[in-house]
C-alpha cells in the first residue's frame, strides 16, 4: 500500500483545513507550524501483521512506526505524540508480559501523553498500577475518579503543552466501564459524564489557561446509532474543542470528520483504525502574532515499509 494523502476542503472558522500533502506552503514562514502525531486501540501489536496474504498483512509494527516518527521529528519543530487508549490486549506479548513492553516502548518513541481504553484495565487497578512506571509519559483522563481506589491522583484531568509561544491544552475522556470491564477490574473507578466534563476543561482550557488549542484524547468511540455519547456526538453537544482524536470502534477514517457546534464552532474528529496500521498526522499553521489557526492539513499514513532517510 503506498502513502496516501486525501484532498478535501471545508471551513474552520476563520481557518481553512485542506487535506493535502505536506508540507505548507511557502507562507508558512509567517505561521508557527504544530504537528499532532495520533495512534489509537494499538492493543499489544509489537511485530507488523504477517506478510502472507491476508488484509493488512506486512503493515504495522512498532519498529517501522518508531522509524516513521523520528523522520517527521527531523522535518518539523514542533511535534507532539499523542494516543487514544487500547494500548493493551490482543497479541501474546501482553499475555507474557502485562504491558510491560507496550509502555516502554512507546516512552522509546517519545510519546507525549495517552488516555485510557477499556482494555487498558484487562489486568485490574493492580495491574495498571505494575506497569505505570515504564510509561515516561503522562495518562491524561478527566472523567473517570480514582479517588476511591488504588490509582488515587495517579492520572490528571489535562495537560498543557507550549510550542513556540502556541499553548495546546490536552485532556481524555473515558468509555463507561460498567458492563463493559468486570468490577473488579475496575474497582471503585467513578465514570463521569463525559458532556458535562468536557464542557468544564473546554471552560478551564480556553479560559483560565488561555490555550490556541483544544485537543481532547477520545475512548469513546466514533459514532453509535444509539444514544450512547460518541465523539461525534460529544462534538455537537460541546463547543470550544478544536480537535477529537478518538478510539474504540477501530474505524478507519481516511480524512478527519468536521463537525459543527450551533455556536459555528468546527471541530475536527480523526480515528485511526487500530494496531498501529495508521499513523495519523494533523499540522496546524498559527499566526506567528495572533497565534490563532490559519490552516490544518491532515495526512494518514500507513505504516507499511521501513522509511529510508537521507
Amino acid at each position: 500500500m503506498n502513502r496516501r494523502d486525501f484532498l478535501k476542503n471545508t471551513a474552520l472558522g476563520a481557518a481553512g483545513v485542506t487535506l493535502l500533502g505536506l508540507p505548507f506552503s511557502a507562507e508558512a514562514a509567517q505561521n508557527i507550524n504544530l504537528t499532532i502525531l495520533h495512534t489509537n486501540d494499538q492493543h499489544s501489536r509489537i511485530d507488523p501483521f504477517p506478510d502472507d496474504g491476508r488484509k493488512y498483512g506486512g503493515m504495522g509494527g512498532m519498529a517501522r512506526r518508531a522509524t516513521l516518527i523520528e523522520q517527521i521529528r527531523k522535518e518539523e519543530p514542533n511535534v507532539l505524540l499523542l494516543d487514544s487508549g487500547d494500548i493493551w490486549q490482543g497479541t501474546p506479548y501482553f499475555n507474557f508480559f502485562g504491558g510491560e513492553l507496550e509502555f516502554k516502548l512507546m516512552s522509546e518513541m517519545k510519546y507525549d501523553a495517552a488516555t485510557l481504553g477499556n482494555h487498558d484495565f484487562d489486568n485490574g487497578l493492580k495491574g495498571l498500577e505494575r506497569q505505570l512506571p515504564n510509561a515516561t509519559f503522562p495518562f491524561i483522563i478527566a472523567n473517570y475518579d480514582f479517588s476511591g481506589t488504588i490509582l488515587k491522583d495517579r492520572f490528571q484531568p489535562f495537560k498543557i503543552f507550549e510550542k513556540q509561544g502556541v499553548r495546546v491544552g490536552v485532556f481524555g475522556l473515558g468509555i463507561e466501564l460498567e458492563g463493559l470491564v468486570g468490577k473488579n477490574n475496575f474497582g471503585e473507578t467513578v465514570y463521569q459524564d463525559p458532556v458535562a466534563v468536557a464542557r468544564e476543561m473546554v471552560q478551564e482550557l480556553r479560559g483560565k489557561q488561555k490555550c490556541n488549542l483544544i485537543v481532547c484524547l477520545s475512548h469513546l468511540g466514533y459514532s453509535y446509532k444509539e444514544e450512547k455519547i460518541d465523539d461525534l456526538k460529544l462534538a455537537k453537544q460541546v463547543e470550544g474543542i478544536d480537535l477529537i482524536l478518538g478510539a474504540h470502534t477501530h474505524t478507519f477514517l481516511e480524512q478527519p470528520e468536521v463537525v459543527q457546534h450551533e455556536s459555528g464552532h468546527e471541530t475536527l474528529v480523526n480515528q485511526v483504525g487500530w494496531s498501529g496500521l495508521f499513523l495519523g498526522r494533523i499540522d496546524f499553521a498559527f499566526n506567528r502574532r495572533s497565534k490563532k489557526k490559519t490552516d490544518v492539513r491532515t495526512a494518514a499514513l500507513p505504516v507499511n515499509t521501513p522509511v529510508t532517510t537521507s
